[in-house]
């Protein structure tokens, strides 16, 4: 293999939901804005048959690090919300296609 030449697989997050189930997502975009963190995230699936059943919808979350620890919470504010989906479907408008709700 070429030195110059470096191959990068996904970047993958496994999270755990409330009730400490673990799930598999591919961050397909981070970004800054207005001094925050945020993370678009695309979930991965072992079995086709899941990822069939699936919405298809870009996770959005907002990534805060507090003492050192890492962790992604939900944009409860609804106009930011559609203000970073938006931002994100600019961005990702090439490697995505998207629906219009």
């Amino acid at each position: 293999m070429d030195e110059n030449k470096m191959e990068y697989g996904a970047d993958l997050l496994t999270l755990l939901d409330e009730d400490g189930n673990e799930h598999q997502f591919e961050v397909a975009d981070t970004m800054e804005y207005e001094g925050e963190e945020y993370m678009a995230l695309v979930p991965v699936f072992d079995d086709p048959e899941d990822l069939l059943e699936d919405s298809g919808e870009l996770l959005i979350f907002r990534s805060v690090n507090e003492d050192g620890d890492g962790y992604l919470e939900p944009i409860e504010d609804e106009a930011l919300f559609h203000t970073i989906a938006d931002l994100f479907m600019e961005r990702l408008e090439d490697e995505y296609d998207f629906i219009e709700e």
